[in-house]
């Protein structure tokens, strides 16, 4: 018996666009959907509120930075190679680690290039030049494919086929080497950053940290919160002993 149609579409959907993935494709299209369709105001607060720089991040203590400057990006070109490059090395990425790996390790590549750029700027004296995009994250997990999967043949600017390894090899060396050069508005140390956090964290010589079960705390909050509600009646209105 052939499967429904619906099944079919599913899976290719899923196969394609794993549910971490999808998740950040969607999340950074409607956050530019936001950023260019609601005018300079909007734009503006975004900007102040969500880029990341070290009077915001440091002095007005807005940490939140560090997460939300993944998410704005400055044109469309940016933000289609970002994701461009991203669904197509992370896709493989997401089936063989999981969602929850896969997710954990580009927020915590993003966030170390965040931490580079911020002591690179501050060694530097500028405390406002914003930086903004996901490519920190993206190059950490470009540094992943390359030492998973070394030898698997990938299209170099989606145009031209080299092995894995030799293409971060390549893009670690263009980054390097633009660092030195002249400014053109790109942010090669949130690239490098990425990079080699990804390659330390993935060749076992930082410690891995576990993410945070938010969801069993706050259900252990909300048994605690029961039981202290129960106990209070049981004093105003019960007559036995307490148990525990």
């Amino acid at each position: 018996m052939a499967r429904p149609r619906y099944t079919y579409r599913r899976s290719f959907v899923n196969g394609y666009f794993p549910p971490g993935l999808k998740w950040l494709l969607i999340s950074n299209a409607l956050v530019f959907l936001i950023y260019y369709l609601g005018g300079r105001t909007i734009a503006r607060h975004l900007t102040v509120l969500f880029s990341l720089y070290a009077e915001g991040a440091l002095h007005n203590l807005f940490v939140w930075q560090l997460f939300t400057y993944m998410f704005l990006h400055g044109g469309i070109w940016h933000l289609l190679f970002n994701m461009l490059t991203l669904w197509f090395f992370g896709t493989q990425l997401e089936r063989d680690w999981g969602t929850r790996r896969f997710l954990k390790y580009y927020f915590y590549c993003g966030i170390a290039a965040g931490l580079c750029v911020l002591a690179v700027n501050i060694a530097l004296g500028d405390w406002l030049t914003p930086t903004i995009g996901a490519s920190g994250a993206i190059f950490g997990i470009l540094a992943a494919f390359g030492i998973l999967y070394p030898n698997q043949t990938v299209l170099m600017n989606f145009l031209f086929p080299i092995k894995a390894k030799y293409l971060v090899l390549i893009y670690a060396a263009i980054e390097l080497l633009m660092t030195f050069g002249p400014n053109n508005g790109v942010s090669t140390i949130a690239h490098l950053g990425g990079m080699a956090f990804g390659y330390v964290y993935l060749k076992g010589r930082i410690p891995k940290v576990r993410m945070p079960d938010l969801g069993g705390a706050y259900k252990q909050w909300k048994l605690a919160r029961a039981k202290r509600k129960f106990q209070v009646y049981m004093r105003k209105h019960g007559n036995g002993p307490w148990v525990n």
